[in-house]
């Protein structure tokens, strides 16, 4: 139904000057897409409030609402041109006007976890890059197009924003950033199993797939009025540093039916993790940290194992911030599982003797677009030391790329086969006692499958080269001779 008015609003973005990227496309419709989905809600509050006899105090003002400014009616319900701002006065009035006064809306707050303080947090951080008051025009028109009414509405909504989420990523490494494969996280979800009244979190949120993904899983089948009431305030949280992001994050849960996400602005790595407490601690982790990235020393000293590298940075804060008893599924990349560094070491050590690493997912190559890199999925309970490693190298049977991405059957094997840990050709366990005690080495070495040939030395190759160039030589010698 809001497929083409989406492909529309791309189609304004793709002339405008101001927006180059799928990056910008997603960013400016997000802000468009919240101001519209803001509104609707307001409007059924205060019908709700109205057939109760009650008043309903609007959040935005008046002469900010979205059918003052962006889409003014006229008695009919048809678009009121004359009244519409467009060209260099609309323009004008959402940079100097709108954006400024949206922004505010985090001091007047009453707290972080209110939709106020999101609207203030969102329009703080984010950018109108629309240069055009008649590119922004169009764009406004066709977004009030959508409508966020109903259930079935908000769930075509959600599936149209993750196909821009996914093409983001598609786009380039920034946009990769933020987009884990959902056949992966899918996977990830069945195997952690979370229930209704678990708190789940995920510290590097990116575009909240993790979480959106554990909300459909949790949503499924009949839930009374107090699972929902759980499920909508007090089941996912997440925190994000980078801006766009954020926005995303907010955007996606919004439309997988979450009103008010509790998802926190800030640098999870600049929490020193020796003062996480009991309260602040979660019995489901699910999450894709950035790997490569290289944090600053005073970053660092809120950790106790020292190292620049990001994702091993976020590996010890998941550890310290799960409950005793509580599941964690983590993405890696795979040179965590053997790195000769002391951090890697000391790291591999201590998730080994704190938790119990009883699943490690092999991923191929090309799982993740962009990304250069081969990953893993670490799988683990705290609260008890680790006995018996169980390894799946995931082998799809074709090479991974945008044509030939990963899907739900390519992963059945691996969620069948992990419930009882079974032994195949492509899984196999590893006692503890037989990993090395110094170096901790988890490598993925599959003990069922036919070891290749070893590489030979280059200088062998090169000799090899050397002594083919002289056959040839004395063979083109010979048939010159005959000429």
């Amino acid at each position: 139904m809001f497929e083409q008015v989406f492909k529309n609003i791309d189609d304004v973005l793709w002339k405008e000057a101001g927006c180059t990227t799928e990056l910008d496309y997603t960013e400016q419709s997000s802000w468009m897409l919240f101001l519209k989905y803001l509104d609707d809600l307001e409007q059924e509050r205060a019908m709700t409030a109205d057939l109760k006899g009650k008043s309903y105090e609007f959040i935005i003002d008046k002469k900010h609402r979205w059918a003052k400014w962006a889409a003014p009616k006229k008695a009919d319900g048809s678009f009121d041109h004359d009244n519409a701002l467009t060209g260099e006065d609309l323009i004008k009035y959402v940079n100097d006007d709108l954006f400024p006064y949206l922004k505010g809306f985090k001091q007047r707050a009453t707290s972080p976890d209110t939709i106020e303080y999101k609207i203030g947090e969102i329009f703080g951080e984010i950018k109108n890059k629309f240069q055009s008051g008649y590119s922004l025009r169009d764009a406004l028109e066709l977004m009030d197009g959508l409508r966020f009414r109903s259930q079935q509405e908000k769930h075509e909504l959600s599936h149209l924003y993750e196909a821009k989420i996914k093409n983001m990523g598609n786009a380039g490494r920034n946009g990769g950033e933020y987009y884990t494969p959902r056949p992966l996280i899918r996977a990830m979800i069945q195997v952690v199993k979370p229930k209704i009244g678990e708190r789940i979190y995920d510290g590097a949120v990116g575009s909240a797939g993790f979480l959106c993904e554990a909300h459909d899983y949790l949503r499924k089948g009949e839930l009374t009025t107090k699972q929902l009431e759980i499920l909508q305030t007090k089941t996912f949280y997440g925190k994000e540093k980078k801006s766009l992001a954020y926005v995303i994050a907010i955007m996606n849960m919004i439309l997988h039916g979450i009103d008010t996400p509790n998802i926190v602005h800030t640098n999870t790595l600049s929490e020193n993790i020796s003062d996480i407490q009991d309260k602040d601690r979660f019995d489901v982790i699910l999450a894709n940290p950035p790997f490569g990235g290289k944090e600053r020393k005073e970053v660092q000293q809120n950790f106790p194992i020292k190292t620049g590298e990001t994702a091993f940075l976020f590996l010890q804060h998941f550890i310290k911030s799960l409950k005793a008893g509580g599941r964690a599924a983590i993405v890696i990349k795979n040179t965590f599982l053997s790195n000769s560094d002391n951090a890697s070491k000391a790291l591999r050590q201590e998730l080994l003797q704190s938790c119990n690493l009883h699943t490690v997912l092999d991923c191929p190559g090309g799982t993740f677009l962009g990304a250069g890199v081969k990953t893993v999925v670490l799988f683990f309970d705290k609260g008890a030391p680790t006995r018996k490693v169980w390894y799946y190298q995931l082998d799809p049977g074709r090479n991974m790329g945008k044509t030939n991405a990963l899907n739900d059957d390519d992963l059945k094997d691996f969620v069948e086969l992990q419930a009882s840990f079974a032994k195949s050709d492509k899984s196999w366990s590893v006692d503890v006692n037989d990993i090395d005690q110094s170096s901790f080495d988890l490598s993925v070495k599959n003990p069922n499958k036919k070891e290749e040939a070893a590489l030979r030395e280059p200088e062998e190759i090169i000799a090899e080269m050397i002594a083919l160039d002289a056959e040839s030589a004395g063979i083109l010698e010979n048939i010159r001779g005959m000429l």
